[in-house]
C-alpha cells in the first residue's frame, strides 16, 4: 500500500506514467531536482500524516517506502 501511494505521487509529480516506477527507481535517474523533491516530500508528509525530517539518505523509491514505512509503524 504504501509503495502504491508513493508511486502515485511520484508519477503525478513527474507527469510519468505510474507503471515505470519500480522500488529499484533511481531518484536521480527519474530526474528528480531539489524542488521536485520537496514537493513530493509535502505530499507524502500529508498523505500519510508524517514529518520528514531527513532526505540526505532518499535515493530510491525503496528508500522513501522504507522511510513511510517506519514512521507510521
Amino acid at each position: 500500500m504504501v509503495f502504491e501511494k508513493i508511486s502515485e505521487i511520484i508519477a503525478e509529480k513527474l507527469e510519468i506514467d505510474k507503471s515505470l516506477i519500480t522500488r529499484d527507481s533511481s531518484l536521480i535517474d527519474m530526474k528528480i531536482d531539489s524542488l521536485c523533491m520537496v514537493e513530493i516530500m509535502l505530499s507524502i508528509e500529508e498523505e500519510f500524516n508524517i514529518t520528514i525530517d531527513d532526505t540526505d539518505n532518499l535515493d530510491s523509491v525503496a528508500d522513501i517506502v522504507a522511510y513511510v514505512e517506519n514512521k507510521i509503524k
